[in-house]
């Protein structure tokens, strides 16, 4: 366990891609994320999710359903704001065009980007 200078760490990938905004496919990918958050805490590290900030905004906002104007307004918008607080952005799972924002932002601002969790240091 690496305690001695963990990493906040964005953990970047599908939320509603793929799924035709089915729950229970949207949940998996959550899940997905978890896990995977789970598996670098216990490296010692600190990771994050977007939507663990953007979810209780957006329904204390008001948003009515996924995609309408305030669940746009914040959804991605909150993960762009996260990344200059992380050191890695870690883009896991299939097609995401918002993970891949996630990424590419996250290569404007200099981060590091990993694909698996072994290329954590």
């Amino acid at each position: 366990m690496n305690t001695s200078s963990p990493l906040m760490i964005l953990i970047a990938g599908p939320y509603r891609s793929g799924t035709n905004d089915d729950p229970a496919l949207i949940q998996k990918n959550v899940d997905d994320m978890n896990n995977t958050a789970l598996e670098i805490y216990k490296m010692g590290h600190l990771p994050v999710l977007g939507e663990w900030f953007a979810l209780p905004l957006i329904e204390t906002a008001g948003s009515k359903e996924m995609g309408d104007e305030i669940w746009n307004k914040l959804f991605h918008p909150v993960a762009i704001r996260l990344i200059s607080k992380c050191d890695i952005v870690f883009r896991i799972g299939g097609p995401s065009s918002g993970a891949d924002e996630m990424v590419r932002i996250g290569e404007q601002k200099r981060k590091r980007i990993i694909y698996n969790v072994e290329d954590i240091k």
